[in-house]
């Protein structure tokens, strides 16, 4: 079974920076693309960020490019998300996912989730 488990989150200020892990176990890491999701409080689960198994593709919601960047550490299980120039509309409840490798973008490409850790940016 996949376990999933997010860290990092908090409340920082307009401007700030916050790194989250999503530290993944069981079925083997590495062969899985991996994603971060967000939701905020009355609206939908939206995409945020993707990277495939090898680490070597990544992808972005246009609403982060630039301010937020996705790696991975095969050896550690672990997925990050580092968040720079956090705004107060990126408050949010972020999930990291596994892939199923039929695509990035869609919560349809993802099978297994976290249990998310909230992000508060006040401003």
């Amino acid at each position: 079974q996949v376990r999933l488990v997010e860290s990092g989150g908090g409340l920082v200020q307009a401007g700030g920076s916050l790194r989250l892990s999503c530290a993944a176990s069981g079925q083997s890491f590495s062969n899985y693309p991996m994603g971060w999701f967000r939701q905020a409080p009355g609206k939908e689960r939206e995409f945020v960020a993707a990277i495939s198994w090898s680490g070597g593709s990544t992808y972005y919601a246009d609403s982060v490019k630039g301010r937020f960047t996705i790696s991975r550490d095969n050896a550690k299980n672990t997925v990050y998300l580092q968040m720079s120039s956090l705004k107060p509309e990126d408050t949010a409840v972020y999930s990291c996912a596994r892939g199923r490798g039929t695509g990035y973008y869609s919560s349809r490409d993802y099978n297994f989730w976290g249990q998310g850790t909230q992000v508060t940016v006040s401003s």
